[in-house]
């Protein structure tokens, strides 16, 4: 049975109740609330809902993450990355980062990221929790990243592309900053083919959870001038 979030409770249930299918469906309803949203962070699941549908709370057994001393990446990529042609910069326009993941997609109609979302995720921005990344060629941005840090591990949401692998290396960029900031883990919620390229693997949701418990009050550098270590 699927539960459902009283607006004046930010609490959530526990994982293990979960649904199998669809897979992590843990709980619907409630609000996008900055308060909400680090609750849910902290808890191990993530809002995820198309346009007219109430607000779904998830958290998928097994979760897709990146070890940052995983990573990898391919000798184009390298290659291209060491040419100079792309300047990657942090936080500069996280606005313009979420309205373009925001925008259409060519394979998928409408987007999860509606504009109540922008707004909450903003919001988490200007409080110093949401971060962007950047990637500009001549002085356009062609491609970014956007997430939340907390403590030692980094959530990652969504992320575009207007040109050949740009958001591919604004996510290597990312990675290896967060591994020199001695991050321990990078939430890419589900398994896609184009993580595992980069090293992301599965592993169980209980293991995700020790994660959590583990690192989440962790304090130290970030990649974040604005953000407190």
């Amino acid at each position: 049975m699927l539960n459902w979030l009283a607006r004046d409770s930010l609490q959530f249930p526990p994982l293990e109740q979960a649904l199998r299918e669809p897979d992590g469906l843990l709980a619907a309803g409630g609000d996008l609330s900055p308060e909400r949203l680090i609750s849910a962070y902290r808890h191990g699941c993530f809002p995820w809902f198309q346009e007219g549908q109430p607000i779904l709370w998830w958290s998928p057994n097994p979760r897709m993450v990146l070890f940052p001393a995983e990573l990898h990446v391919s000798h184009s990529l390298r290659k291209l990355m060491r040419q100079g042609r792309f300047e990657v910069s942090f936080d500069r326009d996280f606005p313009a980062v979420i309205h373009a993941c925001a925008a259409p997609r060519s394979y998928a109609e409408g987007t999860w990221i509606t504009r109540a979302m922008q707004a909450a995720y903003l919001e988490l921005h200007r409080r110093g929790i949401a971060h962007s990344v950047e990637v500009w060629q001549e002085g356009q941005l062609v491609g970014g990243l956007y997430g939340l840090a907390m403590g030692r591990l980094f959530f990652g949401e969504s992320m575009f592309s207007r040109t050949d692998n740009a958001s591919k290396i604004g996510f290597v960029t990312l990675v290896e900053q967060l591994r020199e900031c001695g991050f321990a883990l990078i939430d890419c919620q589900m398994h896609t083919q184009h993580l595992s390229s980069f090293g992301a693997r599965e592993i169980p949701r209980a293991d995700f959870a020790d994660h959590l418990e583990r690192y989440l009050d962790q304090s130290g550098p970030t990649p974040w001038a604005s953000t407190p270590g």
